[in-house]
């Protein structure tokens, strides 16, 4: 798992039903520090637990570890170039989310490539219990 730092590129909602909400909150639950992307959000200045919401990946003022994708598959390789172009470490593609196009130009610039899979549920799988700093 990545440094604290964990900028989520989504359609991020403020309504903490929704699956990214969700997995954010529980995210930063282990001390992982998360970035949330949308761009409506971001105009309105909005904040999303504690932390401002960027309008895209290139805002971010940090390094990017890993953008956790809670895209459709065809959207996702749209996402996973704006991470090359940033330099993150690696590319999460949620459950149902598949892009192997996608996938092969994030391996090839370098990136950690997860497809298909959440970090909420890896965590536990893995007894990882946070960052290592």
């Amino acid at each position: 798992f990545p440094p604290p730092l964990h900028p989520h590129k989504q359609n991020i909602r403020k309504k903490p039903e929704r699956a990214s909400n969700y997995v954010m909150h529980y995210l930063q639950s282990f001390g992982y520090r998360v970035i949330p992307i949308n761009p409506v959000l971001a105009k309105k200045n909005e904040s999303l637990h504690n932390e401002k919401v960027y309008s895209s990946l290139e805002d971010v003022p940090l390094s990017i570890d890993m953008v956790d994708i809670f895209r459709n598959s065809n959207d996702a390789g749209g996402v996973v170039d704006e991470a090359i172009a940033v330099g993150a470490k690696s590319v999460w593609l949620q459950i149902g989310v598949v892009n192997e196009e996608a996938a092969k130009r994030a391996n090839e610039a370098g990136l950690m490539v997860v497809m298909d899979a959440c970090p909420k549920m890896e965590i536990p799988r893995l007894g990882v219990d946070g960052p290592d700093e």
